[in-house]
């Protein structure tokens, strides 16, 4: 039996406006989720919920077994750093180093080491030594991409990783993920407005008038 990595139960969040409501949700390793939705219907903060960045109004988040916001930062910042990984659709890099140098921090503060296979897998070899501000915003996205994966983490979160990317740029990055997921056994929760993109995964949900619907096969 495959171990829960993800659970979350009765999650609520709200900003001016209820975003959604009573969101349960359970994955196990190996698992690969889509969520759907309008903009503004809740994805990213939901996303954001089971990350650890934001907490819910109402509800619990276990990461690994552990009720996520009753651990203290230092106890957080450890998961993120060890044993989870997110991908944003702005990639955040920073553009005074090269491409390599922003994967090899992530990696070191992980303690892994650059793998270079991930960076042909992504296509992105020839080019990591060039400074950030020299690299396209696809080949940026994918250094993004690699610099999460390097930290060989157990669970990604993936917020539109493939948002502004075109469509052979999305297709090479969607296939480097989720050989990674396949390789390493790790678990995909990623939000998308993209059918073709959440059709990728094993189950797909859609977020819509608060609740989390389950849409099965697109």
């Amino acid at each position: 039996m495959s171990e829960t990595i993800l659970e979350a139960r009765s999650l609520a969040h709200a900003f001016d406006y209820p975003l959604y409501r009573d969101v349960s949700l359970t994955m196990k390793a190996g698992d690969t989720v889509a969520v759907m939705g309008r903009s503004g219907s809740g994805k990213s903060t939901l996303l954001h919920s089971l990350a650890g960045l934001i907490e819910p109004l109402e509800g619990e988040v276990k990461l690994f077994g552990q009720s996520l916001y009753r651990l203290k930062e230092e106890e957080k910042e450890r998961l993120r750093r060890y044993r989870t990984g997110i991908v944003f659709q702005s990639h955040y890099l920073f553009k005074g180093l090269t491409g390599r140098e922003n994967i090899e921090i992530a990696a070191m503060l992980a303690g892994r080491e650059v793998d270079g296979a991930l960076l042909e897998r992504l296509e992105i070899a020839r080019v990591v030594d060039q400074k950030v501000s020299q690299l396209s915003g696809g080949q940026q996205q994918r250094v993004s991409l690699a610099r999460v994966l390097s930290k060989e983490p157990e669970i990604v979160f993936a917020d539109e990783p493939t948002g502004n990317l075109d469509d052979e740029t999305a297709e090479a990055v969607m296939a480097a993920l989720l050989a990674y997921v396949q390789e390493k056994n790790a678990t995909l929760f990623m939000v998308t407005h993209d059918p073709a993109v959440a059709r990728l995964c094993r189950q797909v949900y859609r977020l819509e008038s608060g609740q989390l619907l389950d849409v099965g096969e697109l």
